[in-house]
Parts: C-alpha cells; structure tokens; sequence
C-alpha cells in the first residue's frame, strides 16, 4: 500500500481525485480503539483528526471509481467491504497524515506558484482550446466534492509532501560490486538435465481398509451426503399471464415509433477521402488525374497535403449539391470537385458504403405492439405483487393471498437446490434457478415476499421445513469414495516419491539412478532465465532451480499434465557485463528504486508509530455502511 503512496505523492492528480484501484488492500497493524465518542473522527494520527466527512467523501469518490472500472455505476456497500476498499482507503490516508506532520514539523511548504502550475498543467481542467479554462476544473472538482479552496490546499499539502518522499528516496544508487552481481543474476542462464515423475513411478496403490474409507467420507462429507431437501408451499405469475389482458391502442405505437425514430429510420452513411484546394483549377486538375488512373492517396493539394479520411458522413454533412454527387457515387468512385461553404473545393472519394434503415410505421407496428405490452405487463405484475402484499399483511398465507390476485400456487414436500427430489427425479416445482435460489434462501418457518427473476416472474416461497443432509453409509458410496480416495493418495505419494528421488539424485551427484529405478530417460532442458516457463519448467520449478548450486537438483510439478519434474543443474552461464550498455543501466536504476521505495516505506511505518494511530470504529462503520468484519 504505501507503495502506491509513494506513486500518489508524486501523481497528485491520482492522490486527490482517488486513483486508489490498484492498491493492494493490504493492511497495516490497527491501533488502539478510541471510545465511541460523540466526535465527527474516522481516525486519529497523533493530534491530529482524519474527519468522517473527508474519509466518506474520499470512500465514495473510490467506490464510484471502482464501480466504472468494473462497468457498473458504483460499488454497493457489500462490494466495498469485501474488497476492503474502505480500509485502504482509510490505512491511504493515516500515511499520508502521518508524513503531513513531518512535513509540517520540518517546515517545508509549497509556493502559490507551484500550486498554481500544478494544477494549470493538468489535462482535465483544459477547455476546448487545450489551456486551463477555470470553469472547467470547478467542474471537476465538485464532481469529487472538492471546492476550489480545499482542493488548493489538498495540492499545496501534496506538494510539500513529495520534497519529503523525494528526499528519502531520491539519488540512491548502489555499489557497483552489488550492482554487477544483482545484473549478473538477473540475466543468468542455466542448463538442466531431467526426468519426469509421473503416475508410473508409483504403479498400483492398494485400496485402504473400511476404516480409512470410513474417516475419508466423514472428511468430506459435502461429497457423500444426501443433499438438504425443503418442504416448499409457493405461488408465481409470469408476463405471459397477464400480457393477454393488456390492450395496446395505435396512438401509443405511433407515441413510442415517433420517440425512438433513429432505431427504425437510420440514414446511409459513407466513409470518405477529402482533399481541400484552393482554386477550381487546382481540384480540377487532381481530378482529372484521379480520373486517368492516379490513386486518390497520391494525390496532394497546393500545400502538399493529403487526403484526410472521415468516416460515417451522412448526406446532412454536406451541402445539397455536394451531397447529390456523393452520394450518387457507387465504391471506390470520385466526385468532381465541390465548393464547400468555406468558400473551398473539395475532391471527395467515397471509400464504404452503409446501406440505410428505413422500417416504416406500418412494418414495425406489430414488434412495437410487443414491446409495449411486455412493459405493461411488468408494470401491472408489480401491482399484483404489492397487492399480494396488502393481502398478506392482513393475515392471509401464501395460498389464500396467491389465489386473490391470481398467482399459481403450488406445493412440494422435498426439493433440493437442483430441483430433485429424494428420488432423483425433477420436481414438479418451477425448473427455474432463480426460484430456487429464493427457496434456500429463506429460512424454514419464513414466508417470504413477493421476489421478481430476471425473467420479471414473481415468486413468492414459503418454506415450512428442511431436512438437513445426512452422510450415506458406505457401502452405498464405496466405489465412489474409492475413486476419490485413490485420487488424493496418489498426488501425497507423487510428490513424495519426488521429493525422495530428489534426495538421491543430490546424494549421488547424478540423474542416473533415480531414472533407472523408475525406467524413465533423461532429458536436456533448454537454456533457462528468470522468468522462462514451457510445457515441462513452471514458474515453482524455474524458481527452485535459480535457488541450488552448479550439479545440484531441484523439483517441482510439471507446468502442464500431471506428474512432477527433478532438474538437476549442468551449467550456469552469466552474461557480459557493460557497466555503460543501457540495459545495464535500467536494471542499477529499477533496484535503486526498489530500495528507494522500501526506504520511504520504512520511514512511514515508523511514523505512523511515533505518532500512534487510534481509530473510531463506530464512524468508520457507518460510513462503509454496517460493521466491518
């Protein structure tokens, strides 16, 4: 987290606007909690208070930003707290208090004129000429909850604050011993003879005694149990039971075909070439020599420009008689010059065509009639589930209710949450997901109310009993258990058998026995870095091999298939070294930015101790919307 602190410290656009989606939501240690006071604190670092108000605003701003991210409008509370957004929000803004007192306690400030320019620079308060328009950045900053003079002084603290990240991570550099040892590491080879361990090494594992099978049901026993099975009394109505009573009268067909026009009536559109002259004679004489063979793109005007293509250009783009003879042109065909209304002639060369829509009132009416009464059948389902509702509160169950505003009723003394009952067979429930997920989410006992589907289907479940699932005996899921058992012991004996051949080939020096013992042959790897996977080496065992010395092996599972791989280290070869030589220098300057980072990192940690850090857990709650786990 505080690495991307740092990264904020020095983006202040991203500090203040909450460009926290990257953060790692990993959290720091809490500290003490503070009394549920009667105060407006999230947090406290040392003296001083980290207002609800800020810490909402800021949560929210998050939120709003993860939610476009993902595609949705915002987070929902639940999203948020499951991601731990809030806290890193909140664990974001201790650190960077915690270094706003050092900064303060050092005296470093930031001028009116840095602030100034930083803000100025920033692309997203540029107006239509591409400066700085004031009007637009007061714009931005409201949708943030910013105003102008908190948002000055959210710069001018995050301006002071880089000095002091800069200064702790700022000019490091490393010896140069060290630096040529970590580039030598870094792009090292090595070479590697293998063998593979597979299902063959092991050969038939024995079957276990009835104990042992009988202890391995009771451990999974999600796998070997009858499912829990609900006794379920519901009732339903679909749009298909209402649709038929919902009249839909010419005036709102012609309403809705008029409001949505530009679906039916879509004009021809044409990509084009356009090239601009000054004079008549000068488009004349391109023309002319479009005309006789010259390809449109070779073409130029008296500036040496070329053609500039546009795209999707209707007839209402251009003037009537431009129009007319662009569009009159079939692919790939060139209009005479054209006179456009800035007083210029164009060459125009018509690239694509796409055809035009045009379903009138007449050919659509019977869709729209559609249209239309699905939607006013949904409108009326919800009348009837809110009438269901008022019935209900009366006192009336879910049967007496259903029948008065004519719901589907029915009732099944066992289901599971596949639709089966006890005898394997589909129910005569609805073959609906969505309703069953409604069944096992309500508690027996609960009638519950009235619930639509994506389907707009309103379901309403009462669930009267359950029978919770009961482990099978044995002998009726032996050869299951068998299978699973045999499964599970084979990858614990794989991995052993790897590991001990593993030890024999370090203790022999050598690949040759261990093969022999499993009749399997020895193979050459390729060259290997950091970093290089195929179909044999994964990541886990390119890692443990870069961890061993010169004839020493390593083992790991195979990256693709079953089995494990013992690679043992034929040759390491490092790379030349020249100290000038800029892939040289980009590696000195990453590490001295890792060890700068973990310096600044470091450095924060103890502040945020120094200053004691205390919580108000009762804000925080309520701001993120309920109790934290």
């Amino acid at each position: 987290m505080l690495q991307d602190m740092r990264k904020f410290s020095k983006s202040w656009v991203a500090n203040i606007f909450l460009g926290l989606l990257t953060l790692s939501f990993v959290t720091w240690g809490v500290g003490d909690l503070v009394s549920a006071r009667q105060d407006n604190s999230v947090a406290k670092v040392g003296k001083t208070v980290i207002d609800r108000t800020e810490f909402s605003r800021d949560y929210r701003n998050a939120m709003r930003e993860e939610g476009m991210r993902r595609g949705s409008q915002t987070l929902t509370d639940d999203e948020a707290r499951k991601l731990g957004l809030g806290t890193a929000i909140l664990e974001q803004k201790i650190s960077t208090v915690a270094l706003d007192n050092a900064v303060h306690k050092l005296g470093l400030t930031a001028s009116d004129a840095q602030v100034t320019a930083s803000i100025q620079r920033y692309s997203g308060f540029a107006g239509l000429t591409g400066q700085f328009d004031h009007q637009v950045f007061l714009r931005a900053i409201d949708r943030f909850g910013f105003t102008e003079q908190g948002f000055i002084e959210q710069i001018r603290a995050d301006t002071a604050r880089g000095q002091l990240t800069r200064a702790v991570e700022g000019s490091f550099t490393l010896p140069p011993g060290y630096a040529k040892l970590l580039f030598a590491y870094f792009f090292e080879t090595r070479a590697a003879d293998y063998i593979l361990v597979d299902d063959k090494a092991l050969g038939p594992i024995p079957p276990p005694p009835d104990t042992t099978l009988t202890a391995f049901i009771k451990a999974h026993a999600n796998q070997f149990s009858t499912p829990e099975y609900r006794d379920v009394t519901y009732a339903w109505i679909a749009p298909a039971d209402v649709v038929a009573q919902i009249k839909v009268t010419d005036d709102q067909i012609k309403q809705a075909y008029d409001e949505h026009k530009s679906e039916y009536v879509i004009p021809e559109k044409r990509d084009v070439l356009e090239l601009l002259f000054a004079t008549e004679a000068a488009a004349r004489g391109a023309f002319d020599k479009a005309t006789k063979g010259t390809k449109f793109d070779d073409l130029a005007n008296e500036k040496g420009e070329k053609p500039t293509p546009q795209v999707a250009i209707t007839a209402e783009d251009f003037d009537a008689g431009a129009a007319k003879a662009v569009f009159a042109l079939s692919k790939d065909g060139v209009a005479p010059p054209q006179k456009t209304a800035a007083g210029k002639w164009a060459l125009i060369k018509v690239t694509a065509i796409t055809a035009g829509i045009n379903h009138t009132l007449e050919s659509v009416k019977e869709d729209i009639r559609g249209k239309i009464a699905g939607e006013l059948a949904i409108a009326k389902l919800t009348d009837i589930a809110n009438t269901y509702t008022d019935e209900s509160s009366k006192g009336a169950d879910v049967l007496e209710a259903a029948k008065k505003v004519g719901m589907h009723t029915g009732r099944v003394a066992a289901i599971d949450a596949n639709g089966l009952g006890p005898d394997g067979k589909k129910t005569a429930a609805p073959d609906d997901p969505e309703f069953r997920s409604f069944v096992f989410h309500t508690e027996a006992g609960e009638v519950g109310d009235p619930q639509p589907t994506k389907a707009n289907v309103y379901y309403v479940v009462s669930v009267s009993g359950a029978i919770p699932p009961k482990l099978k005996p044995l002998d009726q899921v032996r050869e299951k258990a068998l299978a699973a058992w045999t499964a599970q012991e084979r990858v614990v004996l794989l991995k052993k058998k790897a590991q001990d051949l593993s030890a024999q080939v370090n203790k022999e020096g050598s690949l040759d026995g261990a093969a022999k013992s499993i009749g399997t042959a020895i193979q050459k790897s390729p060259g290997i870095q950091h970093g290089f996977t195929d179909d044999t080496f994964g990541m886990p065992l390119v890692q443990a091999l870069f961890q061993v010395g010169p004839g020493k092996a390593a083992f790991g599972p195979k990256a693709k298939g079953d089995g494990y791989v013992i690679a043992r280290v034929t040759g390491i070869v490092h790379p030349q070294i020249n100290p000038k030589s800029p892939q040289y220098q980009a590696i000195l300057r990453q590490v001295a930015a890792q060890v700068g980072t973990t310096l600044s990192e470091s450095y924060v940690a103890e502040l945020r101790a120094d200053q004691k850090v205390t919580y108000n857990r009762k804000n925080i709650d309520n701001v993120q919307g309920s109790e934290v786990q």
